[in-house]
């Protein structure tokens, strides 16, 4: 009987304890994040945000893919009509400054500034461009997330083929030019061009780097005027005009056409975003591909791309706040912010991720790629205006395009241009 008495006392301390385990669970605060990022890209972000959520064990991220950036753009403002919007989201800075004017997310500088493991040394590991690019009336609103900038793709067997050293690309607009002149071939001998130097791909992107690394600008300081109709832009559109129109070593291929033509061997360069590299790896390369810097003219100005992340505000529940910083934080982190680079090709974050030991052998592997990374100690951003997201659409359709096919001048187009963004800045000042 005391045997039978002491087991049923242990079993009772057993279930006690196992009770008050229970009752100590930890809530979880889940964040919903938007964001637009597909393939090989989407794959990356979902590996990153599993490894986050197992290392939270008090947060859980929902990823929830909005299919392009345009579908993002209209369920984010339709959300913040209703109030649904999500915890964090990607955003490009023409959005940001409608959301901050809306006073609907909370400036990241606050979160920064309330954070004891966030400090100084952490911000001058960031890239300064990337800092300045997401502040706004003088305070960090955003934060850096999937940024890139234009590359410049090589075939480094039709070099070698043409006895040009595979590992020394163009780095000029005149060697440019140069080389794909000589590499602008009828190789079979039929009468007809089977091999072009280039392709050209209507991109407002390319022409700010073309009109920057001429010398020009985009806008004035305060973004009330625009600049980009000046002398530096007329030469920059008469750059693209050249090469197709004059000296016929490329042509226009819309959307991935040209990237296709690349990959098939049909152009010996093309020019593009360094994610690029990740779908084109996916589909198969069956030759030696070099991935360069720009060429550049004046400068080496050049323009990244990519979006930011945005926190929104929570007046119910501000652990949410805490705990989107808290992604936020350790996405940009130098072990993530690396891991993310190496598997999309978007650049780093922090400096100290070009010590991690991916990046390092990714260099070490083709030293002309170091080019690319080092486009960002010379990088600038877009004019943070709502308004630049519908003019460079504008540049596009209405500018490059119809300079290219000659149905407009290059200075035409680009007054008719900023006449537009004058316009709607007048409009906006009302």
């Amino acid at each position: 009987m005391k045997k039978i008495a002491i087991l049923l006392i242990v079993l009772s301390i057993i279930i006690i304890g196992c009770g008050k385990k229970e009752a100590v669970n930890t809530e979880v605060t889940e964040i919903l994040f938007w964001q637009a990022m597909g393939g090989p890209l989407g794959d990356a972000l979902a590996e990153l945000v599993q490894k986050f959520n197992d290392t939270h064990p008090n947060i859980h991220v929902k990823s929830v893919n909005m299919g392009n950036y345009t579908a993002l753009s209209q369920k984010l403002m339709a959300s913040l009509q209703t109030g649904n919007q999500p915890d964090v989201a990607q955003a490009y800075e023409a959005w940001i400054a409608n959301m901050l004017e809306g006073d609907v997310i909370v400036p990241i500088e606050e979160l920064i500034n309330e954070d004891p493991n966030f400090g100084q040394e952490d911000m001058d590991d960031i890239y300064p461009v990337f800092i300045n690019s997401n502040k706004m009336d003088g305070k960090m609103v955003s934060f850096p997330f999937n940024k890139s900038v234009r590359v410049q793709y090589y075939n480094k067997d039709i070099l070698f083929r043409n006895d040009m050293d595979p590992d020394t690309p163009p780095k000029t607009w005149e060697e440019f030019r140069s080389y794909c002149q000589k590499l602008t071939q009828d190789t079979d001998g039929d009468g007809k061009i089977d091999q072009y130097g280039t392709t050209v791909k209507i991109s407002a992107t390319q022409f700010e780097n073309l009109l920057l690394q001429a010398g020009g600008n985009i806008m004035n300081e305060d973004y009330t005027k625009p600049l980009f109709n000046s002398k530096e832009g007329v030469q920059a559109l008469n750059f693209l005009t050249d090469i197709l129109n004059k000296d016929k070593t490329g042509y226009l291929s819309p959307g991935y056409e040209g990237q296709k033509d690349f990959t098939a061997q049909k152009v010996a360069f093309y020019e593009d975003s360094s994610v690029s590299m990740a779908f084109m790896l996916r589909t198969g390369i069956t030759f030696n591909m070099g991935i360069s810097a720009i060429p550049i003219n004046k400068t080496k100005t050049n323009i990244i791309s990519g979006t930011n992340v945005v926190i929104f505000k929570n007046e119910e529940d501000r652990k949410k706040e805490k705990a989107a910083w808290e992604f936020v934080k350790w996405f940009t982190d130098t072990e993530q912010t690396a891991r993310w680079s190496e598997l999309t090709y978007y650049l780093p974050v922090r400096k100290s991720a070009m010590e991690v030991e991916a990046l390092k052998n990714r260099i070490a592997d083709s030293p002309e790629i170091a080019s690319v990374y080092d486009q960002l100690n010379y990088a600038t951003f877009e004019p943070q205006i709502s308004e630049w997201f519908e003019t460079r659409k504008y540049l596009e359709e209405h500018v490059i395009e119809k300079v290219v096919r000659e149905i407009l001048t290059p200075q035409k187009a680009l007054d008719n241009a900023a006449k537009m963004i004058e316009k709607k800045i007048a409009k906006r000042e009302e």
